[in-house]
């Protein structure tokens, strides 16, 4: 409940926000002045403000988003080594990549997980789950962080978050123009929009959002090979081979937010069909395959 709360008041916040900036630049109407065609520059402003606009500000607010979703412990001053040990092997990562040092979390949840969020390669955060440090050899765990800290240096979040947009903008974009072509040429609405343009808008958003998230989720999927790689480089292949053949083992992770699983080490898995081209992670074997490739 408390994340189902957080995610539709920060939602609720957002499209406040974006809804002023649209007032402010004018573009709160999207036909001409006499009601009939529709203005295809306010709209392209409408949409890109509201696509390009809505995702950056989650991005924005992914690491606050993080924490208190998945109640994320930052450490700050180590209570035990282990958490010493996170923060020294996060901190060597972080140098040899060339970023920043992340801040370094540990969340509650008996699933393997761990994930990276955060606006720049310099303001990121890299937590993991108790049931990773439990289940994981320290070979492994360090393995984990390196493909958290490899996604980081890559930008692979702000990048996600462009790709996101522009995919957004484009779906607000032209549902409308089907849902005002519907509405003038079947319903026979010459002004303003009725009910028949409001309907087939947010239709046709379903369906292109549906047909859209085929290219985020491909593009999700390429970022994890990346990743894998990068993870070879800054602890070992081996180790990065190994902490995958443990994550094959255990059931998918499902404690992270829909709005977050991309970010996570695991993902839910399908095997094949159409489902598989919705998947935000490869499946372990082939993650691995391509590890011992490379």
């Amino acid at each position: 409940m408390k994340r189902i709360m957080l995610f539709l008041g920060t939602n609720i916040a957002i499209i406040i926000v974006l809804g002023t900036v649209l007032r402010l630049l004018g573009v709160d109407r999207l036909l001409e002045a006499d009601g009939g065609a529709l203005n295809y520059q306010s709209l392209l402003i409408f949409a890109a403000v509201f696509g390009m606009g809505g995702s950056f500000l989650s991005l924005a607010i992914s690491k606050w988003m993080a924490k208190r979703a998945m109640g994320v412990k930052i450490i700050e001053t180590p209570s035990h080594e282990g958490e010493q040990w996170l923060l020294d092997t996060v901190s060597r990562q972080a140098q040899a990549a060339g970023i920043g040092m992340p801040e370094v979390g540990v969340y509650d949840s008996p699933q393997v997980n761990a994930f990276a969020t955060g606006m720049s390669r310099n303001n990121a955060l890299v937590a993991v789950s108790t049931g990773l440090m439990r289940t994981m050899t320290r070979d492994e765990v360090e393995a984990v962080l390196a493909h958290e800290v490899s996604h980081v240096r890559n930008g692979d979040m702000v990048t996600l978050a462009l790709i996101q947009g522009v995919v957004n903008t484009f779906v607000i974009f032209f549902a409308r123009i089907i849902g005002h072509f519907v509405d003038r040429v079947v319903f026979k609405n010459e002004r303003g929009h009725g009910p028949g343009f409001w309907i087939v808008t947010i239709i046709a958003e379903i369906v292109l959002a549906v047909l859209a998230s085929v290219i985020v989720m491909w593009f999700s999927r390429q970022r994890e090979f990346r990743a894998d790689a990068g993870a070879a480089e800054l602890s070992s292949r081996e180790s990065m081979i190994a902490a995958l053949q443990r994550l094959g083992g255990t059931p998918p992770a499902e404690d992270l937010p829909d709005q977050m699983e991309a970010f996570g080490i695991s993902g839910r898995i399908a095997r094949g069909g159409l489902k598989r081209w919705f998947m935000s992670h490869p499946p372990i074997e082939e993650r691995i395959a391509a590890l011992r490739k490379d």
